[in-house]
């Protein structure tokens, strides 16, 4: 018989490798409707850390993105949107923003055909959870009214 501590990790081991299933589903077919909980604060500042390493010179270390953000560079490329409530990150449902962070804008896919973006794909840099929490600590800084749309649209996505 197992005892009461064995049992309790046992569960407890059994809860994370769910919830990490669960999240990294996000961006898998017929799973859409996973919601990243950005009032987890343990996640948040998880991806507060990785944002401050991956995405902030980028995307400004307020999620303000680059000036100009909807005017197109000499090369022809648009610069990093911005994250907060101004952009369109919110828009999204969070299968897409898994999707986007992981393999970058596919053309076709996330992005329109002949698309172009410096958005690097982080597929080989960051595993599933440190995505996930990046994205927790984004809609953490959105208000209310954004976050409550972005949850229904991803709620609603296949």
């Amino acid at each position: 018989m197992m005892n009461k501590t064995l049992m309790i990790g046992a569960v407890g081991g059994i809860a994370v490798a769910g919830a990490a299933l669960f999240y990294s589903g996000a961006d898998k077919p017929g799973q859409g409707k996973a919601f990243i909980d950005p009032s987890d604060r343990n996640l948040v500042s998880k991806g507060k850390a990785v944002y401050e390493t991956h995405c902030a010179s980028c995307h400004g270390a307020n999620l303000q993105g680059q000036p100009e953000w909807r005017k197109r560079l000499p090369n022809g490329r648009l610069p990093a949107p911005p994250h907060d409530e101004t952009g369109h990150t919110w828009h999204h449902p969070d299968a897409v923003l898994v999707d986007i962070v992981k393999y970058g804008l596919v053309p076709g896919k996330t992005a329109p055909e002949g698309y172009q973006s410096d958005m690097p794909a982080y597929d080989n840099v960051l595993p599933d959870s440190d995505i996930v929490a990046v994205l927790a600590y984004i809609k953490s800084r959105w208000p209310a009214d954004a976050l409550k749309a972005q949850k229904e649209v991803t709620l609603q996505a296949e």
